[in-house]
């Protein structure tokens, strides 16, 4: 079994090429598709932890759920940033690649070579 996991959208071309990276290095990753199996609270907190990351920093701007949920709003808390991005997944920054303690977003794709 595998120590990357991967929380991968196979619908975005940096998430394939992160794949595939990885599948070139001869690793067989575990595949979350985050969008059909959003993480729960303590998952994402644990992801945000391993990216030394906040919530903000995370979300994906350019989706029609952050300009509906006013997320510009820099005076949101952490935790409510959390509960949106479990309720709308196509929020959260793809890929997220996971070894072990570490992670990364995998833009550009090439960043997950940091972890191998």
């Amino acid at each position: 079994m595998s120590d990357f996991t991967i929380y991968h959208n196979p619908r975005c071309s940096k998430s394939r090429l992160t794949l595939e990276i990885l599948r070139k290095n001869k690793i067989e990753p575990k595949i979350v598709l985050y969008l059909e199996n959003p993480p729960n609270q303590k998952e994402l907190a644990t992801l945000l932890k391993k990216l030394d990351m906040t919530p903000r920093e995370i979300l994906r701007k350019t989706e029609k759920d952050y300009k509906i949920n006013d997320l510009s709003d820099k005076s949101i808390p952490d935790l409510d940033l959390i509960n949106i991005m479990l309720r709308f997944p196509k929020l959260i920054e793809r890929p997220i690649v996971v070894k072990d303690q570490k992670a990364i977003i995998g833009r550009p794709p090439e960043n997950v070579l940091n972890l191998i």
